[in-house]
């Protein structure tokens, strides 16, 4: 692709709302703040076990009694509710299943490393990083503050910080997509843009960024992040990074950090920016049929991880029963020959083939948008030059904001 190419965009049959709950999304998000600095306390404490210890200049005796009660509960969690419990605090990005205009105005794009996505804490002289399962990926000495006990001494046990990162393999480096709390100090009611400024002006003054040494066992490195007009679409697209690319993440502007699913950040793949754009099953191989995991309801629905769930369909109760299925189990499913019917952006109908439980491993069902891009992958991809074309357009829906901020 080429940041000069000119292409006529083209409207695409609408296969779900997720222009509305963006705006939604954006709308709640200045409407109803939560208590920030709370969250970020809950989430360090509960994955590097620190003490729960009260907000510090806090009087409420009812935010001190939450957050004892969250941290008590969520060190007692354990196999899948623990991975459910730590794979809500990721924002995780929706799949992009359609294009919207201004993503020049509203959008940043980069290039996503392969990896391992995690979380990475560092507080009272020690740093762990958490898969999204909840599992310990590695627990080492850093840079990062309070990230190691050197001479000078560990610091605060409050001052701890957060980063939402992807750890690279190959080269052995944890790529900061995201800062979630730095040096006690939480930036979940922060925007994208105001998080990328700040990751960028604060990673490298720790040192984080350097080799490898005694007191910083992996190096930590920030990604080339990009306005999403034709030269940083390119740029993410086509340029090179130290890394292997994963497909393009493009986040909004003004997005706070959303646990969970959020249409406010999307993932996008071909083949020529992911090796795995096509899902495979157990053996790595790309199955004949396309292959959808969905959470096992109390009423017999399965269901998407969505809030709220799409439903794909109904199971009977006696098959429920002679399976040995229940309530909250996650089914592999693959998708028959009548495919998926779609009609004004609503899932009408699946079909729905029954394979069996899902690996043991999973958190979460598949997410709708994921299971649409799949779906698409196979038929009628969003291509990239669709992207491009949509940046091309200079019509009054792409000179319109995607929803009227406040503030």
């Amino acid at each position: 692709m080429a940041p000069h190419d000119l292409r006529r965009a083209y409207k695409r049959p609408a296969i779900s709302d997720q222009q509305r709950r963006r705006e939604l999304s954006l709308k709640r998000q200045e409407q109803g703040r939560r208590d920030a600095q709370l969250q970020a306390r809950r989430l360090a404490s509960t994955l590097l076990s620190l003490p729960p210890e009260p907000e510090p200049g806090s009087s409420s005796k009812e935010s001190d009694s939450d957050l004892e009660f969250d941290l008590r509960n969520a060190s007692k969690l354990r196999g899948t509710e623990a991975r459910k419990w730590v794979a809500r605090q990721l924002m995780l990005p929706e799949w992009m299943i359609d294009v919207r205009h201004r993503l020049p105005h509203d959008w940043y794009v980069f290039a996503r490393p392969s990896g391992e996505r995690c979380f990475v804490v560092s507080s009272d002289g020690t740093t762990i990083s958490r898969q999204r399962n909840g599992t310990v990926l590695h627990r080492f000495p850093s840079a990062l503050p309070n990230g190691a006990r050197t001479r000078d001494g560990s610091g605060s046990a409050q001052s701890y910080s957060i980063l939402d990162c992807i750890f690279h393999e190959m080269d052995q480096t944890y790529y900061v997509i995201d800062m979630v709390c730095w040096r006690g100090y939480s930036l979940y009611d922060c925007t994208a843009e105001f998080r990328f400024f700040w990751l960028n002006s604060k990673l490298a003054e720790t040192g984080a960024c350097e080799p490898p040494s005694h007191y910083h066992k992996y190096r930590f490195s920030l990604v080339p992040v990009h306005t999403c007009d034709q030269s940083g679409l390119h740029a993410a697209y086509a340029g090179g990074v130290p890394y292997v690319k994963d497909g393009l993440l493009f986040y909004n502007k003004h997005a706070h950090y959303q646990p969970g699913n959020t249409p406010l950040a999307l993932v996008w793949k071909d083949e020529n920016c992911s090796q795995y754009v096509i899902d495979t099953d157990n053996k790595g191989q790309v199955p004949s049929h396309q292959q959808v995991v969905l959470e096992l309801q109390d009423d017999g629905k399965v269901t998407t991880s969505d809030d709220p769930p799409v439903v794909f369909s109904c199971l009977d109760l006696d098959f429920i029963q002679k399976s040995g299925l229940h309530s909250g189990n996650l089914l592999r499913f693959a998708i028959g020959d009548g495919g998926l019917s779609v009609v004004d952006g609503k899932l009408e109908k699946a079909d729905l083939h029954y394979l069996g439980k899902s690996n043991r491993a999973r958190a979460f069902a598949d997410s709708y948008s994921k299971v649409m891009f799949q779906n698409m992958v196979r038929g009628s991809p969003l291509k990239i030059d669709d992207l491009v074309a949509s940046i091309n357009t200079p019509d009054d829906e792409g000179n319109r904001p995607d929803v009227d901020m406040v503030g």
